[in-house]
Parts: structure tokens; C-alpha cells; sequence
């Protein structure tokens, strides 16, 4: 049997992250996914990110996130990504959200897809997913993910 790793980040919920009612506004687990990205690509693939101060761009296509239960103030969040597919030059990445007080309690799931491409704004056109991305992401491959 196949265990699947993840990266995690943690995160501790405030006060400007609920609405009028108290409950966590839903845009922030999105905002969640992409501070989970970006910090895999800064201990994780470093130099991905010296690629995107170049001609490298990641636009992401698709998002999507669906919801089991609340977070309010200052419950501890744990969102942990992994690999869910990857092509020649796109990947989609896979988000579980984890209320750490209460047994790790999955509170939410969510998806980005993401295509890689380069050249200058106005004029990008697809690329291969970085190796250096390739490597950095393979040790949280969800089981059966192969490159396309």
C-alpha cells in the first residue's frame, strides 16, 4: 500500500479572516492554497522561484474548494498539498484542510490546476513544468500520478 505525503503549513486563524457572523469568509481558503504554494516552492524549489523573476509564469486555471465545517478565531489550521497530476505542462494540486485541535478533523478539500508557460505578457506560450518544480513535487505524489 502506497501512503501518500503531503507538505503541510500551518496556519492560526484571525479575526480578519471571519465575516459579520463569526465563521471563517470562504475566499480565505483559497488565499490559504496559494500561501501553501508558495511556501513549498520557497523551502521546497527555490530556484522556481529565481525561474518566475525570469519569463516563468504559473497561471492557475481552476480552483475550487468545498466545505465539511467551520473555523472560527484562532482555531489552528493545517492544510497540507500534494501532487495530484501532473502533464508535460500543466499539474494539478490537491488541498486537505485539517482543524488541529480536534484530531486532525478534515473541515475542507480543495483543487488548483496549474499551467506553466513562458515568454513575455501578451505573448506566453505553454512550457514544460520546470524540473527543478518536477523533483521538488515528487516525493508528495498522490498514488498512481505519472507525468503525462
Amino acid at each position: 500500500m502506497t501512503v501518500s505525503r503531503y507538505y503541510e503549513y500551518h496556519h492560526t486563524i484571525g479575526f480578519e479572516e471571519t465575516n459579520l457572523v463569526g465563521n471563517v469568509y470562504y475566499v480565505n481558503y483559497l488565499r490559504w492554497q496559494g500561501r501553501c504554494r508558495e511556501m513549498f516552492l520557497h523551502e521546497h524549489a527555490p530556484e522556481v522561484l529565481d525561474e518566475l523573476r525570469g519569463d516563468l509564469k504559473l497561471f492557475t486555471l481552476k480552483v475550487d474548494c468545498e466545505f465539511f465545517a467551520e473555523l472560527a478565531p484562532f482555531d489552528r489550521l493545517a492544510v497540507r498539498m500534494r501532487l495530484a497530476e501532473l502533464t508535460q505542462t500543466q499539474m494539478e494540486l490537491a488541498f486537505d484542510y485539517l482543524r488541529i485541535a480536534d484530531d486532525d478533523l478534515l473541515v475542507a478539500r480543495g483543487r488548483q490546476r496549474i499551467a506553466c508557460m513562458r515568454g513575455p505578457n501578451g505573448r506566453t506560450e505553454p512550457a514544460r513544468v520546470p524540473v527543478g518544480l518536477v523533483r521538488a513535487l515528487s516525493p508528495f505524489r498522490g498514488a498512481g500520478v505519472g507525468v503525462g
